[in-house]
């Protein structure tokens, strides 16, 4: 059956997650395994078979995905044509939010002008706001993509290091080049960048600008102070959007008094044009250990405070 994957991956990556032993006889799928563990598996393996009925590509985070109970439940709650509705086209693949969240984060991206996100890694801050920012620009519905992030290793002063400025920056900016890549074709993407159509740069270089007919992200946003959020947000533009994405607990600066991400939220939750949507640990679709390695540190925050 073609939704086994590449030499059984994602069957392997279901009973490796489920605990369940899956077996295809033909047409046929046998599930062994506790009664509760192999119900949650035949939803699974339903969901997937409509996924790959539907022609969209079935990845590790589709695994992932079927096996969350709060995820499968909406799904099942939901008809088809929301469910279309929710998703993101991009060349490579079609994407499609996991959680409650992130639909209502997606949504955001969608018809706000400047959305802000707070939340621990995992829960797609940034690979979904590239999602949408690729997508629009691929509909001509904006002319640009800009990606940005404090460069806070450099503290900044990238004068200091050795190198031309794409040799110092490129670093502090890999994980947004490995988003585009997931969601297009490399030379596509080059070629892009070249033209100016995608730009990716620190954060300091956006002081003085006037951003226009844009897609705007700041990511790790935890790592900007006060100051640099507000010159970011107020480079906005005539049809342009701004997305300030950060993780409040994994904050950089020297001094984590100095991160301005929680305290802009506070004083801009009023407005009605900015969309602010907090993340938690339910929203985390990497792997499983992932939210478990998330909840234990947040415990161990909550019982030092």
């Amino acid at each position: 059956m073609e939704i086994a994957g590449t030499f059984d991956n994602n069957l392997k990556e279901l009973e490796k997650i489920s605990g369940s032993k899956i077996f295809f006889r033909g047409n046929s799928i046998l599930i062994k395994g506790n009664k509760k563990a192999n119900e949650t598996v035949k939803d699974a393996i339903e969901y997937l078979i409509e996924r790959f009925k539907s022609d969209q590509k079935i990845d590790r985070n589709d695994i992932i995905s079927s096996l969350n109970k709060d995820f499968m439940k909406e799904k099942k709650n939901k008809s088809n044509v929301h469910v279309l509705d929710e998703v993101i086209k991009t060349p490579k693949r079609s994407v499609i939010p996991r959680s409650k969240k992130q639909k209502e984060y997606v949504k955001s991206l969608k018809t706000s002008q400047i959305i802000m996100s707070l939340g621990p890694a995992g829960t797609g801050k940034t690979y979904l706001a590239v999602a949408v920012a690729l997508s629009m620009l691929l509909e001509k519905k904006v002319e640009r993509i800009i990606l940005s992030r404090p460069a806070v290793e450099a503290g900044e002063k990238l004068g200091f290091l050795p190198g031309d400025m794409k040799d110092k920056i490129d670093p502090y900016l890999r994980p947004l080049y490995d988003s585009l890549y997931d969601l297009l074709d490399y030379e596509k993407i080059q070629k892009k960048i070249d033209s100016g159509e995608i730009e990716i740069a620190p954060l300091a270089f956006m002081r003085g600008r006037t951003l226009k007919n844009s897609f705007a992200i700041l990511d790790e946003a935890q790592n900007a102070t006060e100051t640099q959020i507000k010159m970011f947000l107020t480079r906005i533009g005539e049809n342009s959007k701004l997305v300030v994405n950060g993780d409040p607990s994994q904050i950089d600066l020297p001094n984590k008094n100095q991160s301005g991400l929680a305290e802009s939220q506070k004083i801009l939750k009023e407005i009605k044009e900015i969309s602010i949507i907090n993340f938690d640990h339910k929203d985390v679709v990497r792997h499983p250990l992932v939210t478990k390695i998330v909840e234990a540190y947040q415990k161990n925050t909550n019982d030092k405070g």
